[in-house]
């Protein structure tokens, strides 16, 4: 199934099987470059995709030889007031609190905002060719779209903050010695490799992966004694989960777990 905005048909979504989500930027002639209208339009797709209970896992990828290029410097030079935050972040994304994993499927070169998505995504699968930078500082911008938050907090500090300042790119294969991505792959298998792991993540028991992911973020943050509360907390709201007896069951009698998506 699929779905495109009438007014806006630069943002592609679509459904693949039951339980997986893709969101496709479609503006390869501007080099998926994000405007106002663009950022709205993922901003309430990653919503619809949120507050979808059969929905387990989303896919952000794109179209052409670039993944993204961030802003639309055009719009930003013309008519656009950087003072004004968008409603969710850079492309309507890198800000919205969302409870699903998403994985970037990065086809080619992310630059600014489009290296920033992949920096809000929880996992990355990214084309041998690509390369990821933040080249902010060579316009005179800063990276506000999440790499000066998130940058520090996914890389050694000293590598982030080279990216930071220099504006300089690093490539796929360093990414990936890096800790930054999951996969590398030929450029044609991007998206086949992201839907196979989000195959997998979604074949899981929802619950269980929506805590896992939940803990996971917070461990980044919380110190090790809330971290510890946090985990007895999880403990006790898995004990009445429908899946917490399920699971068991199905593994005793040799089928397939029919997960709750509530």
């Amino acid at each position: 199934m699929s779905e495109t905005d009438a007014s806006n048909q630069s943002v592609k979504f679509e459904r693949i099987g039951e339980h997986i989500a893709m969101i496709t930027l479609d503006r390869p002639a501007v080099r998926n470059a994000v405007d106002a209208a663009v950022a709205a339009q993922i901003h309430r797709l990653v919503l619809q995709t949120e507050a979808d209970p059969t929905i387990r896992v989303g896919i952000f990828t794109a179209t052409g030889t670039v993944f993204c290029a961030g802003s639309d410097l055009k719009e930003m030079s013309t008519v656009r007031d950087i003072r004004v935050p968008r409603v969710g972040g850079f492309a309507g994304f890198t800000e919205t609190r969302r409870k699903k994993p998403w994985i970037a499927a990065v086809n080619g070169p992310a630059y600014g905002g489009g290296a920033e998505i992949v920096l809000a995504c929880d996992l990355c699968v990214i084309a041998e060719s690509a390369h990821l930078s933040l080249p902010e500082v060579k316009r005179g911008l800063l990276a506000l779209g999440g790499g000066t938050v998130l940058l520090p907090r996914r890389l050694p500090l000293a590598v982030a903050t080279e990216m930071l300042i220099t504006g300089e790119p690093i490539t796929a294969q360093r990414a990936y010695e890096l800790g930054l991505v999951n996969r590398v792959v030929p450029g044609e298998q991007v998206v086949g490799e992201a839907i196979k792991i989000a195959q997998k993540i979604a074949d899981n028991s929802p619950n269980s992966v929506r805590e896992s992911l939940r803990l996971s973020r917070a461990s980044l943050e919380l110190p090790l004694d809330e971290m510890w509360r946090q985990n007895h907390k999880a403990m006790e709201l898995l004990y009445y989960a429908a899946d917490f007896k399920e699971g068991p069951r199905a593994f005793v009698e040799k089928r397939k777990a029919q997960w709750s998506d509530s």
